[in-house]
């Protein structure tokens, strides 16, 4: 029973949830039947089919309605006197700012993404307001408290991004087969399917070059007079044998690589059983995303493993339906994990190149979870979490900093425990979000535009939306409503110029100041350029030396020489392509190693550390041993010079780079 100092917290209290999802729900409920009287809801999103199995306060009738305002009708059945009011909106919206969160005793988060995470951290922050974060995958989950100044932020340790793949290892050396998804999905169906302006990188030129018209003929173009069956053919061989043989031209690529083997129509299905796939009652199917070739091939398990021949007469039933039934959304579609059709067609595809490359093929239900980034939720690990994190919503309330704790759901026990509760951990004094440590920044400064700045570092990893930045005195980018068309277009020029020559240049050693208004969030960047040097060596009988490229041209002016033998090195500190594609570096904070203890104190022995990137998926990696102040002794020990406790076990968390959806 809940003493009555707890009963007087939580029914003064005024509570804000971010997220009516697989958490979300649950957590209504919980917060509701624990006697909270005021809740707020913010969700962008709606209802749908795929909700249903987790999400319990939501109906096959309610599809496609806001889940906020469900969720809330739902609760109030059966707790008719609370008042809860729901948001149909982006947390981000410039409505829900510092001081719509100033008026909430704590927030409690249950999203699926990074970028949302960090936004609701910052203006927890600059409200002063306690955090909750929280997220679950399959059997694992995790509560972590963040009260600004006595615990570490959401960001005090950094979340990488999820996992991209250089265009070239997509398009012309796939290892993997997620190397074979992402180019079935990303290149190839929306190339055929999406919008037709947006920049691809497949090859586009037809394998007929009797021409030059042909040429230059887009061959993945469908003709108004061309049977689809032919269509589908002429495709196939393009992606899956000319491509493939124009890869092979280049021996240099494979000298270390297995050679790939081009697939043709011809050598895998006779052209009578393309027409047999053909014999579609055009009336028979409605067209929507619903429209299965599986279904009409008689491929009924999506966890079977089908033959190279199997996927291939998928991928012409699925190209078919497509534009049989699907006609007027050619142009407009985007890959959704739900559209049946769709996981069909970038199936067959990714299979059929995997086979070209001597990858293992994989089942629909495999390429689907790859595709759609799917971790599957369980039902009861979403209902453990929420009241786990109503149990650490009271203890904030009541300002019991001591009792506070992260805990840990686990797949096996630990320690006969599948609830590990660990110490909340100090604020790292080298995070750039709630300490304003200055970042570094590794940029070829010559060649990278201030637009390449903006997207990929301040709003992409710094997850600033409405962002400024300044170097000294001088504004170089800012956004808003507010400003004056002249500014506008000056600040719009600024995106396409090259860093060095912008009004106020940005070289090496440039300190810049970059703020984003709406989050209250300034941090300054260290720019670092990575230069490029020239190296001249010459070579004369059997001498050489090393010149500086002036003096040398001077030196042969003067002398005449004529049979001197120069040789051009090219020294640049390149950046890896696997690695950072994006061709920057950005750093300046040292992931602080955590105390892991358990409830009673003593040290764990496992590991865990979870992705909070996505709500209902996380991962768990090894335990990493070091040295870290406790947050309790930080209390006890407040005047002393102490600032670590040794031979404590630790805890480092690491993002997932998994990016699922509820």
């Amino acid at each position: 029973m809940a003493s009555e100092q707890q009963l007087s917290a939580i029914k003064g209290a005024k509570v804000l949830m971010v997220g009516a999802g697989g958490i979300g729900c649950e957590l209504l409920k919980t917060l509701a039947l624990s006697g909270f009287k005021d809740i707020h809801i913010i969700d962008m999103d709606t209802i749908e089919v795929s909700n249903l199995n987790r999400q319990f306060l939501f109906r096959q009738s309610h599809v496609g309605e806001s889940k906020a305002k469900v969720a809330r009708d739902a609760v109030l059945k059966f707790r008719p006197h609370i008042s809860i009011t729901p948001y149909h909106a982006n947390v981000k919206d410039p409505d829900f700012n510092v001081d719509f969160f100033k008026q909430f005793n704590v927030i409690l988060n249950g999203l699926d993404n990074l970028d949302a995470r960090r936004h609701v951290n910052r203006l927890c922050l600059a409200a002063g307001v306690p955090l909750i974060e929280s997220g679950t995958t399959g059997f694992l989950g995790q509560v972590t408290v963040h009260v600004k100044g006595r615990t570490e932020c959401y960001e005090c340790q950094t979340k990488p991004a999820p996992k991209t793949y250089p265009v070239c290892t997509i398009t012309s050396t796939p290892s993997k087969f997620v190397h074979c998804i992402v180019w079935a999905k990303d290149l190839l169906f929306a190339k055929l399917f999406g919008d037709k302006n947006q920049q691809n990188d497949l090859n586009v030129r037809s394998s007929n070059i009797s021409s030059s018209s042909q040429q230059t003929e887009d061959v993945f173009e469908h003709q108004i007079d061309e049977d689809i069956e032919q269509y589908g053919r002429r495709l196939y061989d393009h992606v899956f044998g000319y491509n493939i043989e124009l890869a092979l031209s280049n021996e240099e690529t494979w000298r270390h690589r297995n050679r790939p083997r081009p697939i043709y129509v011809k050598d895998i299905i006779p052209t009578e059983l393309i027409h047999e796939n053909g014999n579609l009652d055009k009336d028979s199917i409605i067209g929507d995303s619903s429209v299965s070739a599986m279904a009409i091939l008689g491929l009924k398990n999506p966890q079977d493993l089908w033959s190279l021949k199997e996927n291939s007469k998928l991928f012409f039933e699925a190209l078919k339906l497509f534009f049989l039934k699907r006609e007027k959304e050619i142009g407009n579609l985007i890959f959704d994990k739900d559209d049946q059709l769709a996981v069909e067609f970038v199936t067959a595809a990714a299979n059929i190149r995997a086979s070209s490359f001597g990858i293992p093929l994989h089942s629909l239900f495999e390429a689907k979870g790859i595709a759609g980034n799917i971790v599957h939720a369980v039902a009861t690990t979403n209902a453990i979490i929420s009241g786990l994190i109503v149990i650490e919503a009271i203890k904030v309330l009541q300002n019991n900093v001591k009792d506070y704790r992260m805990t840990y759901c686990l797949e096996h026990p630990s320690k006969k425990m599948l609830l590990m509760p660990v110490e909340p951990f100090e604020p790292n004094k080298s995070c750039y979000v709630c300490s304003e440590t200055p970042l570094t920044l590794e940029i070829n400064t010559h060649h990278s535009k201030l637009s390449d700045l903006v997207e990929k570092i301040v709003k992409a990893k710094l997850g600033m939306n409405l962002p400024l930045i300044m170097h000294g005195s001088v504004l170089l980018y800012e956004v808003g409503d507010d400003l004056e068309e002249n500014e506008v277009a000056n600040y719009a020029a600024n995106l396409e110029k090259v860093l060095s020559q912008l009004p106020s240049p940005i070289t090496g050693g440039t300190i810049l100041t970059v703020e984003d208004l709406q989050q209250e969030l300034k941090c300054s960047i260290n720019i670092k350029h990575r230069f490029v040097s020239l190296k001249l060596s010459i070579t004369m009988g059997h001498g050489l030396a090393w010149l500086n490229p002036t003096l040398f041209l001077v030196f042969l002016v003067e002398l005449k020489l004529t049979r001197v033998k120069l040789v051009f090195d090219l020294i640049m500190e390149q950046f890896d392509e696997e690695k950072e594609p994006d061709g920057m570096i950005l750093s300046g904070w040292t992931q602080a190693l955590a105390v892991e203890k358990n409830y009673n104190g003593a040290s764990t022995s496992q590991a865990t550390s979870l992705n909070t990137e996505e709500d209902e998926e996380l991962q768990f990696i090894p335990t990493q041993i070091g040295k870290k102040r406790k947050l309790s002794d930080i209390f006890i020990a407040a005047s002393s010079d102490n600032s670590c406790i040794p031979n404590e076990t630790k805890i480092k968390r690491k993002a997932d780079e998994v990016d699922c959806n509820r």
